[in-house]
């Protein structure tokens, strides 16, 4: 009988950098070769005879992938975390998360600073977006009486209408850039909250007992839409006629799919949209107090 084994490896298990060994044997009639890759610091040529016996200790973590105890069995252990194709982002973002937990000492309450930290760093360059789209609101009867007096000659509406946006120094895509923002931060944020064992059965508030869950009451979905349907009232009314339908749909169309989505990530879309709707209250005010004085500025 011909038995193939790879020798001991160290008794460290962070020594053994390592952790995927490979074996592979080569029968004759007498003996068997085996080669070993795993760990680093025991691999060696063995030959055993027939009849031999040898012995191989490997060290086996079986547990749930919690960053902090996997980063501590070996080294680079904690990649076998599965962030999907945006791992390079979902994994800053994780950690940025759990030293916020590790202060707060609640996870929810994490995904909340998170939110306003995340705001706090894109406001820049969404604070410009908003203005643009308060703008936009402001000169909403002007774009009106451009409809009204071309009427169905869309070639000389779409000047008017370009002339006015240069006039008033209106950037018609700004507003696109503050959900084009949130797009890499909220798929980050989903796989985080997906491959991050840590979350589960993590209470916030009341009934929300399991972040990695989604809201058993749907209450969250719900203020979600509610946000989202007061947003549609501080933003500029689209020109066209199926597009302002559109608009008044979406919020209702996304608290369906957020029905099913886990609750830190809805916490996390209801806090961006509260904060969002401060601010462009804000803006769309000064605005407003700005033309009342005849004092409009870039």
């Amino acid at each position: 009988m011909n038995t193939t084994s790879c020798p001991p490896g160290s008794s460290n298990p962070k020594a053994d950098k390592a952790f995927a060994p490979q074996a592979t044997a080569v029968s004759t009639s007498n003996v068997a070769t085996t080669s070993c890759t795993a760990p680093a610091s025991a691999c060696l040529l063995a030959a055993i005879q027939n009849g031999a016996k040898s012995e191989a200790s490997i060290n086996l973590y079986a547990g749930p992938q919690t960053t902090s105890v996997i980063a501590n069995i070996a080294d680079n252990l904690q990649l076998a975390k599965d962030y999907g194709k945006v791992h390079w982002f979902a994994s800053p973002l994780f950690w940025l998360l759990n030293q916020l937990h590790n202060i707060i000492g609640n996870w929810g309450w994490a995904i909340v600073v998170l939110t306003i930290i995340v705001k706090a760093v894109l406001y820049p360059l969404t604070n410009a977006s908003y203005r643009s789209m308060a703008k936009m609101r402001a000169a909403a009867p002007k774009l009106q009486a451009i409809k009204e007096k071309y009427g169905d000659d869309r070639m000389a509406q779409q000047q008017a209408m370009m002339q006015l946006y240069k006039d008033e120094k209106i950037n018609p895509l700004g507003g696109c850039l503050p959900m084009l923002l949130q797009i890499p931060v909220f798929i980050g944020l989903y796989w985080a909250l997906f491959a991050s064992v840590e979350l589960r059965q993590a209470p916030w508030l009341g009934w929300i007992t399991d972040l990695s869950r989604s809201d058993p009451y749907y209450i969250l979905p719900i203020i979600m839409a509610a946000t989202m349907f007061a947003q549609t009232y501080l933003n500029p009314p689209p020109t066209d006629p199926m597009q302002a339908k559109m608009m008044k749909i979406m919020p209702l169309v996304f608290s369906v799919m957020f029905f099913f989505f886990p609750a830190g990530l809805v916490l996390y879309w209801v806090v961006n949209n509260l904060l969002t709707i401060a601010q462009q209250w804000h803006i769309n005010r000064s605005i407003e107090k700005q033309r009342t004085q005849g004092e409009v500025v870039s």
